[in-house]
């Protein structure tokens, strides 16, 4: 499968990094869309995608105002000049001479590495190494819309999963998610309910595990 690439990093650290990219790119990565970067051949980062602000200037203050504007107008400005895009990634772990780890990265990209979406295959093999220990860097964040972000998430992994002929995946990560929230009965409905909502994952993988 041919390599997307996203964009390129303007900052990070050992928890998130923030990326650069256009507006006019086709492939820009949905919410919870799982992605990596390469620092060493032997070495790499995986993300996920949890914000995406589109930033604004000076003239698209004065276009806004335009009551009719022609379609070419509007692609020049997203093409031509180049709109950014900001893409926040939060991290969740890495690989290392073969190995996957859900756990912070022992060191940090640097600014400008290429940001690549991730396969289909990569996102079964990341998600399907360990017991979901990647979870827990979502579900402790507070400054993001931690259940949407995570319901996005899982809602492309589970395609992924099925399409490789994995039937069963939703049942085990709503389990693993049960196991970690067991404390917190407010926070787990709340993300239970989420992900509901994504028509992947229904009330009966989860209401008789409570």
């Amino acid at each position: 499968m041919t390599e997307i690439k996203i964009g390129r990093l303007l900052s990070s650290n050992s928890r998130q990094f923030l990326v650069g990219c256009r507006v006019a790119q086709a492939d820009i990565p949905a919410l919870g869309t799982l992605v990596r970067v390469n620092p060493q051949s032997n070495y790499a980062i995986f993300g996920l995608v949890y914000d995406l602000y589109i930033a604004d200037d000076g003239l698209v203050r004065q276009l806004a105002t335009v009551e009719e504007m022609d379609e070419s107008v509007i692609a020049d400005h997203r093409i031509n000049r180049s709109v950014p895009l900001e893409i926040r990634v939060l991290a969740v772990g890495y690989q290392e001479d073969g190995k996957i780890y859900h756990l912070l990265p022992p060191r940090p990209p640097l600014g400008l590495e290429l940001l690549w979406l991730c396969t289909d295959e990569e996102v079964v093999e990341f998600t399907n190494s360990g017991r979901f220990g990647y979870l827990r860097h979502i579900l402790r964040e507070q400054d993001i819309a931690m259940e949407e972000v995570l319901a996005a998430h899982l809602q492309l992994a589970e395609r992924a999963h099925r399409q490789a002929g994995d039937i069963h995946w939703s049942s085990r990560v709503v389990q693993e998610m049960i196991v970690l929230l067991r404390d917190d009965y407010t926070n787990l409905i709340r993300v239970l309910q989420s992900i509901a909502d994504t028509q992947v994952f229904s009330e009966n993988d989860w209401e008789n595990q409570l």
